[in-house]
């Protein structure tokens, strides 16, 4: 009786969270880019472009840091404080134009001598990209006895950590100086399992970034590119808000 009375103490302490410790933490991030992680804004904006990002994490790809690269491009164009001008596209735009003054297209078509140029450089390296981090069992003793028993339903399942961090440097384009540089990370801990479901669904994640959806790692992603923002608008000085 006495074992029976224990055992039925001991889950009611576990389910009301007197042993919380034993429980995975969640991360709580923000669900929107930008606007959600910054004051409203309204004045002048700079002129900023995004380099390509330059992956030095084992476990990350190319694919992922022009996943990542798009993400805060968003990003930052949700913040309302930037013109990102893209890069990426200049050939394209530039063959327009060379069609447009060569005759063989209509008039009024798009213009030499009007693309802008961008006061600061936004590069970004990603220098820590783990997925699974650290993981195990999350029911006490992770084999038999209790925690795979009845305490097995309400505390067990796989932990999955997940981590990544980025080096951001904001660099005067005419002088080639670096004005700012820090480090930015996400990371989260979570259950596995549905708790993730429908998670922060309206932004999507970039490229190659679309198996980590419902996971620690978008958590991980999204708390690391709203730091991201955060930091490259607090830290790009006055002067250059002047469009």
């Amino acid at each position: 009786m006495k074992k029976i009375l224990g055992c039925v103490g001991f889950i009611f302490m576990m389910t009301s969270g007197a042993f919380a410790g034993f429980m995975p933490p969640s991360a709580q991030v923000n669900t929107a880019a930008g606007p959600a992680a910054l004051p409203v804004y309204s004045g002048p904006k700079a002129r900023i472009a995004v380099a390509d990002f330059d992956v030095k994490a084992a476990q990350a790809t190319g694919e992922i840091g022009t996943g990542l690269r798009e993400m805060l491009v968003t990003a930052l164009m949700n913040s309302n404080r930037f013109r990102v001008l893209d890069r990426q596209v200049l050939k394209a735009v530039m063959r327009e134009q060379e069609l447009a003054s060569s005759g063989a297209a209509q008039s009024g078509g798009p213009q030499r001598g009007n693309i802008q140029t961008a006061d600061l450089i936004i590069t970004a390296a990603v220098t820590e990209f783990e997925p699974n981090a650290s993981g195990g069992n999350a029911g006490i003793g992770g084999g038999g006895g209790v925690g795979s028993g009845i305490l097995g339903g309400v505390i067990g399942g796989s932990l999955n950590k997940a981590h990544m961090a980025l080096d951001i440097r904001i660099i005067d384009s005419s002088t080639s100086e670096v004005l700012a540089a820090t480090r930015v990370q996400g990371q989260a801990t979570d259950v596995s399992g549905g708790v993730m479901a429908g998670f922060m669904g309206k932004w999507g994640l970039g490229a190659g970034l679309s198996g980590y959806v419902n996971t620690p790692m978008e958590k991980a992603i999204r708390s690391c590119i709203i730091e991201a923002v955060n930091y490259i608008s607090q830290s790009v000085p006055a002067n250059y808000f002047k469009y």
